[in-house]
């Protein structure tokens, strides 16, 4: 399904001494019983294949990477879903959608053995999720239709294909979404695609996802 991805797009991966976070190991999340992607985790890389489905692959994040305030990572899309409105539920689909879950430093014991659903659901948890699609221009800020005040959604490529290079700064995008500083522990990621709402294939890769 995928190969490698191939050139950096118009960004410049940001230089680093950070290690590319393992894809291996991650765990499925499906949101109905028959709905799932297929991913390929091999380390550095993960391959997406989503053929009118819906999943999401998650991580905790280890300790040291708690209080990393840059990401940066490259991805592709080979074929994709087409645009769709990011901010409405239902039929808000999209090629690829990065999470980054944050908790309070004092919370992060309590949910240390928790699955990504009640992270994404406790009332302290703050989410940035990176997309890759909608009818959005590159850059938007939207509020999350499943999140509510818990998470945003920041739009980084249309419903395109191709292949490019990120760099985020989440301590910054964390104030412009939620009004304050960060001071909270990264504790999860995932990635997800979705397909279903549209009855389309996705057909996609993530790679050398740093923490910082």
């Amino acid at each position: 399904m995928w190969n490698g991805l191939i050139g950096l797009g118009c960004a410049t991966v940001m230089a680093t001494q950070a290690m590319a976070v393992d894809f291996s190991g991650w765990t499925e999340q499906r949101f109905s019983l028959f709905s799932s992607n297929d991913f390929t985790q091999t380390g550095e890389s993960l391959g997406v294949r989503s053929d009118g489905a819906v999943s999401l692959l998650w991580t905790r994040v280890t300790t040291g990477d708690r209080n990393a305030t840059r990401a940066s990572w490259r991805w592709t899309v080979r074929e994709g879903v087409p645009p769709t409105r990011l901010d409405r539920k239902g039929g808000d689909d999209r090629n690829l959608a990065l999470y980054f879950v944050f908790l309070p430093q004092g919370q992060v014991a309590q949910f240390s053995d928790s699955g990504i659903r009640r992270l994404l659901d406790a009332d302290a948890a703050r989410v940035l999720v990176y997309v890759w699609g909608g009818d959005h221009a590159r850059g938007a800020m939207l509020g999350s239709p499943y999140l509510g005040a818990r998470g945003s959604t920041i739009v980084l490529r249309g419903a395109e294909t191709g292949s490019f290079g990120e760099q985020v700064d989440l301590a910054e995008d964390y104030q412009r979404a939620f009004g304050a500083a960060s001071g909270q522990a990264l504790v999860g990621l995932a990635v997800s695609a979705d397909s279903d709402d549209t009855d389309s294939v996705i057909d996609a890769a993530i790679a050398d996802l740093s923490l910082r």
